[in-house]
């Protein structure tokens, strides 16, 4: 969505294309880092874009078993939005799209989903896509997949994916929070079980760490089993934990860090989850997306508009943004092995905070530099200003 907004702000004309018939689902971590208000900011948008329902986070704090734990200072950051705006990805993508309105080479096309490309002589010209209306076929100069982690564009183009690995998944519901005592601490651990929870005003939004695969075993010992796990991690929530009454109230995120190793082929192009993606380990996925898609549209643009696009072009928005993903999944796998995996293994250890989480703790300007890391990121992208003039651009396949 936001590059189909991006290409169309320089005159590209650019379709995209949305399975769902609205943007309404639960997209679970819904945060909204200091790097993408910058290029809300950049865009002009953002005084009407925090009009809309948040909450500010500034900082991200925690306990580890008994010890108050501090991991990064957004309100360090030379930004002009020092925080992380927590809002339903819902709004975030709907704002876009009410936006897109005013610009004549944005079309937003909704129940169109992506069966297959379309392709001659080795090239992708475009996509197939199913809607209530029959078939469609969509002709493109260049088609990019921005389709997630379970990519079809990625899939059908046959391009090859590298597993890191991630030895969690991750159990999400939501409880009331008027009656709550729970502080606004970002993360909660104790012996064997590790719980986050995000402030969305009038409830918790909680994500209950467990290892990979054990989600059927969780479910095995009973709904019961699994709210006094989650109690006794967090006692705070034991009032509302009967607001889920089954276990159609709890959602499974199977964690999965991986990436292409050529995130293109001629005529397309994979950018966001469907090129990396990432644990939820700093709630970074859709802030590396809005990255990828501002290198887009800064390095194809202007040559989508004059007809001048080339295969190489293509091939350097993942010279631009391999290296920023790189480094992300390496945080995010040193993150798993220094403190996921020992509490996870470690239920009847008596819990410490091992020496990183001590250093943030007791160090200022580390935890301005872990706000960098997490709220900026390693190569942040600015907007470039928009370009006059028109011309056939994408067929962009969102998730």
């Amino acid at each position: 969505m936001m590059l189909g907004f991006l290409l169309a702000r320089a005159g590209v004309r650019t379709l995209v294309l949305e399975k769902h018939a609205d943007f309404l689902r639960d997209f679970r971590g819904d945060t909204i880092h200091p790097s993408t208000l910058t290029v809300m900011d950049e865009l002009g948008l953002l005084e009407r874009f925090l009009r809309l329902p948040h909450q500010k986070l500034e900082r991200l704090e925690g306990w580890f078993g008994d010890y108050k734990i501090k991991v990064a200072d957004f309100d360090r950051l030379p930004a002009r939005s020092p925080f992380i705006a927590l809002m339903p990805q819902w709004d975030f993508l709907n704002f876009l799209a009410e936006e897109g309105r005013s610009l004549p080479e944005l079309t937003v096309m909704t129940r169109a989903e992506v069966t297959g490309l379309l392709g001659t002589g080795g090239r992708v010209t475009g996509v197939r896509a199913r809607t209530p209306d029959g078939p469609l076929e969509v002709n493109a100069v260049l088609t990019v997949g921005a389709d997630g982690r379970r990519s079809t564009v990625r899939e059908q183009a046959g391009l090859e994916l590298e597993d890191i690995g991630a030895p969690i998944d991750v159990m999400w519901f939501r409880v009331g929070r008027e009656a709550s005592g729970l502080d606004r601490a970002f993360t909660h651990v104790v012996p064997g079980k590790i719980l986050i929870t995000l402030d969305r005003g009038d409830y918790w939004q909680c994500a209950y760490v467990i290892p990979k695969g054990a989600a059927e075993s969780v479910k095995a010992r009973g709904l019961p089993a699994f709210l006094e796990d989650v109690s006794r991690t967090s006692p705070a929530l034991k009032p509302r934990l009967s607001d889920v009454k089954s276990w159609d109230d709890v959602q499974l995120l199977t964690v999965a860090i991986d990436r292409l190793k050529c995130w293109s082929a001629p005529g397309l192009l994979c950018i966001g989850d469907a090129a990396h993606a990432m644990s939820p380990v700093g709630g970074v996925g859709i802030n590396l997306a809005i990255q990828d898609a501002v290198a887009t549209a800064n390095l194809l643009g202007e040559k989508l508009r004059l007809g001048r696009l080339t295969d190489a072009d293509v091939q350097a928005v993942q010279q631009r943004r391999a290296w920023p993903a790189k480094m992300t999944q390496a945080f995010q796998v040193g993150a798993q092995n220094a403190i996921l995996t020992p509490v996870l293994t470690g239920a009847n250890h008596v819990l410490r905070p091992p020496l990183p989480l001590r250093l943030l703790t007791h160090a200022p300007w580390l935890r301005g530099l872990a706000a960098r890391v997490i709220g900026l990121g390693f190569r942040p992208e600015h907007v470039q200003p928009a370009l006059p003039g028109r011309n056939v651009g994408g067929a962009i396949n969102p998730t």
